[in-house]
């Protein structure tokens, strides 16, 4: 018996049907977890967290308040929180760093961190005793955050929550830790974060090359900069230090580098100005 044309009706027929079962199935099964996990609503002791650390939420306007704390639900429930130098996981450092990560994906159709598994909270700055490079080859090399594309956020929490209060000053490590996230979100930290099509990339990858050319040019002269000139190291930097200054000095960016402010603006689709 000839079977070539059996196999060939289960190529083109039932390996797609199979494919296609099983995303069905994890799609009814995280419907259902994720209804689970709404189900019992926003404690009202994590809405005093958000009062008291991180008062930018509170600037959000309506229409994404009810998004924000639904992400910040998911983010806890499905994110595996650990504690390094004696720290202790508590409410207040789940909710204070989920605030912030879900800041970044209020106004968006992309929700979540698919990549993102892990974070790990110091006490404050860390090192990874790895031989990085410090400005005294003596002395370790101190970090307030990093970003793997294994699916890792590592923050000081000293620095989180100081920063997560200080909305103006345009420093956040938290922002800037999970701008890093979405970027990485293709396996890649490039400055060039997913879109939604084609065009989209398109007019982000001309504006973002011009300003970061203007940026790298800002710090070779020492010239002040509404973006930290830490932004010039690479395209990956100055897509997180920016996504700090769109956040927390939304009106000196758009004045400064209107520009960038607009593209960061479509991405995100937040318009941080209305906010203040």
């Amino acid at each position: 018996m000839d079977t070539a044309p059996i196999v060939l009706l289960f190529v083109f027929f039932g390996i797609p049907i199979i494919f296609f079962g099983i995303q069905g199935f994890f799609r009814i099964y995280y419907k259902r977890k994720k209804e689970e996990i709404l189900r019992h609503g926003f404690p009202k002791s994590w809405l005093e967290i958000i009062r008291q650390n991180v008062p930018i939420a509170l600037k959000l306007p309506p229409e994404f308040q009810d998004q924000l704390r639904e992400n910040v639900q998911l983010f806890i429930a499905e994110t595996h929180f650990e504690g390094q130098g004696g720290i202790e996981i508590d409410e207040e450092i789940q909710v204070t760093v989920a605030t912030q990560a879900c800041l970044l994906t209020a106004g968006r159709k992309r929700k979540r961190y698919p990549r993102l598994k892990t974070v790990i909270i110091y006490p404050s700055a860390f090192t990874d005793g790895k031989d990085a490079p410090s400005r005294d080859d003596d002395l370790p090399a101190y970090r307030l955050g990093e970003s793997w594309t294994t699916g890792t956020v590592i923050l000081a929490w000293d620095s989180t929550r100081r920063g997560a209060k200080n909305i103006y000053d345009g420093k956040n490590v938290t922002l800037h830790e999970f701008a890093h996230q979405l970027d990485q979100e293709d396996g890649v930290g490039d400055g060039a974060p997913i879109f939604d099509s084609q065009s989209a990339f398109a007019a982000w990858a001309g504006v973002f090359a011009e300003e970061y050319k203007t940026q790298v040019k800002k710090a070779t002269k020492g010239h002040k900069s509404v973006i930290d000139h830490y932004g010039a190291t690479n395209y990956a930097e100055f897509f997180a230090v920016s996504t700090e200054a769109f956040f927390e000095k939304p009106k000196q960016l758009k004045r400064k580098r209107p520009e960038l402010y607009d593209i960061l603006k479509h991405y995100y689709k937040l318009d941080p100005v209305q906010w203040r």
